[in-house]
């Protein structure tokens, strides 16, 4: 490498290699260049070496080398060691010059590496002092925080290495003309996945050695087609070590199966790839996401910024806490890790410095990787103050709301936390975040199995939860509609066990919630009765049904289309077997379930009423009205058990009514319901177009005007709006 290389030759040469726009841009403009680059370079332990780029952080191949820089705001001296690859004992350690910081960054450029060949970390010199949450130790060996790939861990179940090390790679994937599809809210249907039970079953009859991984996935897009869904969201996929916390139970390995345990923000899971090809690292998923967005499926993931796999003072040292303990997490005056998250420890989100990594982070992802939107796990820690108090207005909440880069981006909540804050319908929006609706799941659930004293708020809930989300304010996207999710009972489940069987956990069943608002049908678990198997999958049809009718988003989670069971299990997060894998024998078994939930999502896409306003029909009908059995009637008694609601409004066009009823009788009778009946000069009729007491949806049903319908006990009946002209 020649030392007289130019200014203009080195940035030209930088500008070229770097794929991202974001660090073009600071290559560009790096307004210390003339200082730090001009000079002799300078040479450690054999390496030539150079002052860095000191806004690009982490490890950036160029072409003569490669650009590391991280920062810390306590340390007194850093090291970087490089590793032959798959090896644990570096066979460099170079230390920073005290010339190579600016402030509290550190970079250096490392000339005439081959990215190819080695592996990195860091460590990092700095007091201890634990009761000042100052835990600095020379001897651990630290991850990058802005590391965008993992070492060590390619196989699944099988830790290659004893310590975190990073490799360096190369932007180089080709997007062709991929853009964001910019789906509305409202009009999302999302599928909530999680990669490797997806398709880990050999059930699922993906390509060999695809099981459980993106590729998987990708082999199942023409199932999700048919489905009729319109995004994923991802459960976690950002680097995490399952290997963690893994303990036996009698003789079955438990692991951290969710993903809930974040190693790395910036770094695919690398054990959720097929092939790896080093120098295309995340490009098995980069090339998913692309497919979904050429088959007009989003993609969102499921991000983990509450707290990280470091734990507690008795938790590993990974990263962060070796780099600056006391500015990443939530300390008590004594140095000790808030838990508001319930797993040791809780990222302090709305210090400066934490900001802009979780900014940076979801940068990344959007610019990178092509995201569409991100669900952030435990939200309301995100807007906690440094002491773990409710925050009016979070810095980051509202800096994510209104970032450039994330602004076509959708935002959603899990608006409550391990810590008690729950904010549902109160998170702070700026009328960009959307929030997982609790309330809905909680309503419904009690409403459908025939609780009293729901029926209101199951009307409430339908109609858009505009209590919690008003329209005017919020718009139609605020709510994420589900009722069930990762967390918790399956579809299935919620219909065949009263109690959770947590058992095979090894917590004594003590792990998990225990009201589930469930009801078993009659039997606690697997049945031979026909009449209550009957009965369950009528159950099934009743929830899809409603969720597929309410204003707001619909979710569900994967396998709940065609009645994936967890034989109970409501909290499965380290169960890596059939108890979380996806069974596609159940796809064949209970293909009804399936094609009901596909004609569910059919009609939904068909009325916009259901999922938006529209200009007023011309009967004279409100956009949202509720109805008992008779209709027009004020309030429902607090025994009640049906719920009448219509939609209506005009088509886009202008050229009909779209019109929607929606009949929901949770109660174990039969019942008289008379529809709302219209003008008599008016040529419109009702048709019945969903009865979930059928098995199968048959030919639809005309009714008969101002004559009563009968609504099945627990069963659900939609009807809409034609003319007369378009029966005959």
């Amino acid at each position: 490498m020649s030392e007289k290389l130019s200014k203009e030759e080195l940035r030209k040469a930088l500008v070229q290699e770097i794929a991202s726009e974001n660090d073009r841009a600071v290559v560009t403009a790096v307004p210390n260049y003339d200082r730090v680059h001009m000079r002799p370079m300078d040479e450690i332990g054999g390496f030539k070496i150079r002052p860095g780029f000191y806004e690009i952080n982490g490890a950036t191949a160029i072409p003569c080398g490669v650009n590391f820089t991280i920062y810390s705001n306590q340390a007194t001296s850093v090291e970087l060691l490089l590793f032959r690859r798959g090896e644990d004992e570096p066979y460099a350690i170079l230390k920073f010059p005290d010339n190579y910081r600016i402030g509290n960054v550190y970079s250096m450029i490392v000339f005439d590496i081959d990215i190819d060949s080695f592996e990195y970390a860091y460590r990092m010199d700095g007091p201890y002092n634990p009761k000042k949450g100052l835990v600095f130790d020379k001897t651990k060996v630290l991850l990058d925080p802005y590391a965008k790939v993992v070492a060590g861990q390619r196989e699944w179940g099988n830790r290659a290495n004893r310590i975190y090390k990073a490799r360096v790679v190369k932007n180089n994937f080709d997007w062709g003309k991929d853009g964001s599809l910019l789906t509305p809210m409202e009009d999302l249907i999302i599928y909530e996945m999680h990669v490797r039970g997806f398709t880990k079953d050999a059930s699922s009859g993906v390509k060999e050695g695809h099981n459980g991984t993106f590729a998987g996935v990708r082999d199942k897009i023409p199932y999700l087609k048919e489905l009729g869904i319109n995004a994923i969201e991802f459960m976690p996929v950002f680097e995490f070590d399952e290997m963690l916390g893994r303990r036996d139970y009698q003789g079955r390995q438990l692991f951290d199966y969710w993903g809930y345990n974040t190693v790395c923000f910036f770094a695919p899971n690398t054990s959720y790839t097929s092939v790896i090809e080093w120098n295309k690292e995340g490009g098995e998923l980069k090339e998913l996401i692309r497919e979904l967005h050429n088959n007009g499926i989003e993609v969102f993931l499921d991000v983990v910024f509450n707290h990280t796999a470091e734990g507690n003072e008795k938790g590993p040292y990974i990263s962060f806490k070796g780099i600056d303990n006391n500015i990443y997490y939530m300390l008590t005056p004594d140095g000790y890790y808030y838990n508001f998250s319930g797993c040791g420890n809780t990222l302090n989100c709305n210090h400066p410095i934490v900001q802009k990594m979780i900014r940076d982070c979801l940068r990344y992802w959007v610019t990178n990787y092509h995201v569409d939107g991100f669900r952030f796990d435990l939200a309301t820690i995100l807007g906690r103050n440094e002491d773990g108090s409710p925050m009016s207005k979070p810095p980051l909440l509202q800096s994510l709301a209104f970032d450039p880069i994330l602004g076509q981006v959708k935002l959603i909540a899990e608006a409550w936390d391990a810590g008690g804050l729950y904010q549902v319908g109160s998170f702070p929006s700026w009328n960009r975040w959307a929030e997982w609706n609790g309330r809905y799941r909680d309503d419904l659930r009690s409403f459908l199995k025939g609780d009293s004293g729901k029926a209101e708020a199951a009307a409430i809930r339908i109609s858009g939860s505009q209590d919690l989300y008003p329209v005017d304010a919020r718009g139609h996207g605020a709510s994420v509609n589900f009722l069930n999710c990762h967390d918790g009972f399956t579809l299935y489940d919620m219909y065949a066990y009263n109690e959770k069987h947590n058992e095979e956990n090894a917590w004594d069943n003590t792990d998990g919630h225990n009201d589930n608002l469930s009801w078993n049908c009659g039997e606690e678990g697997e049945s031979t009765n026909p009449e209550v198997l009957k009965l369950r999958r009528k159950m099934i049809r009743n929830a899809a049904a409603v969720l597929m009718v309410s204003r707001g988003t619909p979710m569900f989670f994967m396998g709940d289309e065609f009645g994936n069971s967890q034989k109970g299990n409501n909290n499965s997060y380290c169960q890596d077997n059939k108890i979380s894998w996806l069974n596609w024998e159940d796809l064949k078994k209970n293909n009804g379930i399936f094609q009901f939930f596909c004609k569910m999502i059919r009609f939904r896409k068909d009325h916009l009423v259901l999922r938006n306003t529209c200009a007023p029909c011309s009967v004279g009908f409100p956009e949202i009205s509720w109805h008992d059995t008779k209709p027009w009637t004020k309030g429902f008694p607090h025994d009640g058990h049906y719920v009448g609601v219509m939609f209506a409004g005009r088509k886009p066009d202008g050229s009909e009514d779209d019109i929607v009823y929606v009949a929901v009788n949770s109660y174990w009778e039969d019942l008289k319901v008379t529809l709302p009946s219209f003008p008599s000069l008016n040529m419109m009729q009702w048709v019945c177009a969903i009865d979930t007491e059928k098995e199968e949806q048959g030919v639809e049903e005309h009714c008969r005007p101002n004559l009563p319908v009968t609504v099945k006990a627990r069963s659900v009946r939609i009807f809409y709006a034609a003319s007369m002209v378009e029966i005959i």
